[in-house]
């Protein structure tokens, strides 16, 4: 409150709870905060409730570009334990999609434009990724984990590499679309606004702020003593001395 208003009016001003101007402000910020927030669960509903809608045919069936993925070598396809290979390759097979039956992509080699075979790799999953496929002993035996060499930061990162990939050769057979989902055009339109809104304006920022405590995509960018703040900051000498003694430091 102000001094002056207490001056002019007397002690009695204080019973009537009117705000400063400071206090005006902040109500402002908290309103719009609130309503960032509202926008964020509304825009989860409408996203949950797009997915739910479920598909519908198509009658007949379109070509959309070629599809790659790998299959099962003839010899391996015809041998004792081609069910056992088969297996594995459903957790690590990749498919790769394009508009060129010949998987080519434009690159730039010595100042020339030149057309090269797009690459493509088995799953290698890192050891996270690895226990959660559920892979049986067995299947784990044709495994073999490979560490790469530190980066600048001195990081490794690790993955398990299928030790025996000759048994797979890719195949390129048209991309066949059955279904499409279904559509809502009221509920497209209005995350149309919502995202609109919030990425044209710059809010999205603010909006992560207030949901995780920080801006997940700025978060690893971040220098070392935010990621590990000091244990002992702003904190009384009492204290430290006190989670010393209790091992707490």
């Amino acid at each position: 409150m102000d001094k002056r208003l207490i001056e002019q009016y007397g002690q009695e001003i204080l019973s009537y709870r009117i705000r400063t101007a400071r206090q005006k402000r902040r109500a402002v910020y908290e309103d719009f905060d609130k309503w960032l927030l509202a926008l964020h669960r509304e825009e989860t509903a409408l996203s949950k409730q797009k997915f739910s809608l479920g598909w519908e045919p198509i009658v007949p069936p379109v070509q959309k570009g070629w599809v790659r993925s790998f299959v099962l070598r003839d010899d391996t396809a015809i041998a004792r334990h081609a069910d056992f290979f088969a297996g594995i390759l459903m957790k690590i097979n990749t498919h790769v999609y394009s508009h060129r039956k010949d998987f080519r992509v434009r690159k730039r080699k010595m100042g020339r434009r030149i057309y090269v075979v797009r690459k493509q790799m088995l799953m290698e999953p890192p050891p996270d990724s690895f226990r959660r496929m559920k892979f049986t002993e067995e299947e784990k035996a044709f495994f073999q984990l490979v560490e790469d060499m530190p980066d600048q930061k001195g990081h490794i990162y690790s993955r398990y590499v299928f030790k025996e990939p000759w048994r797979f050769v890719l195949k390129v057979r048209p991309n066949i679309i059955h279904k499409v989902r279904i559509k809502d055009f009221a509920l497209e339109q209005r995350m149309g606004d919502i995202f609109d809104y919030l990425e044209s304006n710059d809010h999205r920022c603010r909006q992560k702020k207030l949901l995780y405590g920080y801006n997940r995509w700025n978060y690893h960018w971040q220098g070392e003593e935010y990621h590990n703040p000091n244990p002992i900051k702003n904190k009384t000498l009492l204290q430290i001395l006190e989670e010393a003694k209790e091992g707490l430091l």
